[in-house]
């Protein structure tokens, strides 16, 4: 963090967090209101690095890796994140054109896990899925047409999990590189999980397996 833009009102309602930052510049209100993307802005304004790492130190020694491809919803990016963190996993990758985990709404929605676990941006999913297998994780594709059934494999070797676009799935060429593509069973009458969901399920699957 490098510097706070702050209201008279949230200067006293967060006193620590304001004393804790390097640079501290008081605004109105209106100000706050300006530069918040949300319609009741809390009054204060942080201005961060970027949190983004290059994938090669990101993959050092990871067990479990979530990897997003072309996903265009910041509030789908955001929760996987914060799906991510919560299931101990060590890293999340966005690929091709998946949306900038920076923006608002996704940063929302990671409700603070953006700042706890390493994330890379990479534009080439081939180059993506060459690195997670030179790191030692074995890549699996949730795909709801699948043969593969989550229920019937076998978590215990590193794994990566990847997720595509929330309308068009994974394309063809990543279904075909990666080692295996998975289905999760549907009991009900439901056609399909959205694509949070699905990821929750999946990641928590492999993270279970793990500390089980």
């Amino acid at each position: 963090m490098h510097e706070v833009f702050v209201t008279e009102h949230a200067a006293a309602t967060h006193p620590t967090l304001v004393a804790s930052a390097p640079r501290v510049s008081p605004i109105t209100d209106r100000a706050a209101a300006s530069l918040s993307e949300t319609v009741t802005p809390q009054g204060i304004i942080a201005v961060c690095s970027l949190v983004d790492r290059p994938l090669e130190t990101v993959l050092t020694d990871a067990r479990l890796v979530v990897v997003l491809v072309d996903v265009a919803e910041p509030g789908n990016a955001g929760t996987v994140i914060r799906v991510a963190d919560a299931a101990g996993a060590d890293a999340v990758i966005l690929a091709g054109d998946t949306v900038d985990p920076h923006n608002g709404k996704s940063v929302r929605a990671a409700a603070g896990s953006l700042f706890q676990i390493p994330l890379a941006r990479v534009r080439e999913v081939p180059e993506v899925l060459a690195t997670l297998r030179t790191a030692g994780l074995r890549t699996l594709a949730a795909h709801g047409y699948a043969a593969t059934s989550l229920e019937t494999v076998h978590f215990g070797d590193p794994v990566a999990w990847i997720f595509g676009n929330e309308a068009h799935g994974l394309p063809e060429e990543v279904l075909s590189a990666v080692d295996e593509s998975v289905r999760i069973p549907l009991y009900g009458k439901a056609e399909s999980l959205n694509l949070a969901t699905a990821a929750a399920v999946c990641v928590y699957t492999a993270a279970m397996a793990v500390h089980r």
